[in-house]
């Protein structure tokens, strides 16, 4: 049996009816920069994730450049990020002059560690960037206790957790803003890149808006130096779309997830994905945490079943950011889930079929 990591042609065979027509009217239309397409999926993401604002943006990284421009993050200023994420988390930090410091991880959720990042801020620290890995908040709590504290902005990435839901609040709700991202992996994906970013306060939107248009506030005036961040009307025209589906896709994931709890208790060298009190997680990823997880990845891959490894290599220790001087040891924790994780189907398309193929066959590597 075949089981891919993903099979986003099972998900475009469910709606190909409903996708080719709007996108052949939005061709026809000749309108594909921002526009009356792009303004509708923009609110109807506001209403979803429970904020005032939602500003389409180009991709998720793009989203979270525009945000740290926004607050004005440049030379001289320290971003606190955790070192186990996806790299476009900290790239957007020293793209910008800025300097990214990597804080270790909770050993069970794989999110930032509060106690890490209150170690790490120093009289440059101007911003936090909590990442929601996986499908499942950060501890947001203690996260915004600290920010308030020290007086820093706080930028959700919810590039892989849009509908993650802790205490009942959605992503976005907690920060100053909120990044997220579209890619085709995602839980809500178009066809290519496109991202968002949410917010409550009305002058930051207005900045947002203002920068993913090159800093012009009317064509042609430009009072600050932006950059060409906007989402494409196509992309939007499929994304809304596809948000009428993106709960019932999450229960999918969610379901799939437990199935894998389930059938993978028993394995002793396996670990499963712990979520935390409150949370609601959607599973962008299940992640197991393996013992002998190169053997097992090469024989999973052996048996067609897809797998991956998010991710191994933590930033500190990346050479892009060699200049840092990040060593081994510095984020223990964040350096033993590199060698550890695996990341196994969890699309809401599998069938418990696939799903017991594969823990199947993770307890009959484990017999060896």
């Amino acid at each position: 049996m075949k089981v891919p990591l993903l099979d986003l042609t099972a998900q475009y065979e469910q709606l190909k009816d409903q996708i080719e027509p709007a996108v052949l009217k939005q061709m026809a239309a000749q309108a594909f920069v921002l526009g009356p397409t792009v303004e509708n999926f923009e609110n109807n993401i506001a209403r979803y994730c429970q904020v005032k604002h939602a500003i389409g943006m180009s991709s998720g990284t793009d989203a979270l450049l525009c945000a740290l421009m926004a607050f004005d993050i440049g030379p001289g200023d320290e971003v606190i990020v955790p070192t186990f994420t996806f790299f476009a988390t900290a790239g957007v930090v020293a793209r910008l002059g800025a300097t990214p410091v990597f804080a270790d991880i909770d050993p069970l959720t794989y999110n930032i560690s509060p106690d890490s990042l209150a170690d790490k801020i120093t009289d440059n620290t101007r911003a936090i960037i909590p990442v929601h890995l996986y499908g499942q908040m950060a501890p947001m709590t203690e996260i915004m206790d600290i920010a308030r504290k020290y007086e820093l902005k706080v930028i959700e990435d919810a590039c892989q957790s849009i509908g993650a839901r802790q205490f009942g609040q959605c992503t976005g709700e907690f920060g100053d803003c909120s990044a997220l991202s579209f890619y085709p992996s995602k839980n809500l994906s178009g066809f290519g890149d496109g991202g968002m970013l949410l917010c409550q306060d009305d002058e930051l939107a207005r900045k947002f808006r203002y920068l993913r248009m090159h800093g012009e506030d009317k064509r042609y005036y430009h009072s600050m130096v932006g950059g060409n961040f906007r989402l494409d009307a196509l992309q939007a025209v499929v994304l809304d779309i596809k948000l009428k589906y993106l709960d019932s896709w999450a229960a999918g994931r969610q379901k799939n997830a437990a199935l894998y709890d389930e059938l993978l208790a028993g394995v002793t060298q396996v670990r499963t994905p712990f979520i935390a009190r409150d949370n609601v997680s959607v599973y962008n990823q299940y992640v197991i945490r393996a013992e002998r997880r190169d053997e097992l990845k090469e024989f999973l891959t052996a048996q067609q079943i897809g797998n991956n490894i998010y991710y191994p290599v933590p930033l500190h220790l990346q050479e892009c950011f060699s200049t840092l001087g990040g060593k081994s040891g510095d984020c223990p924790v964040a350096e033993q889930a590199c060698k550890e994780v695996l990341a196994l189907p969890v699309y809401p398309e599998l069938s418990p079929e696939q799903i017991r193929f594969v823990a199947d066959q993770i307890k009959e590597f484990y017999k060896k």
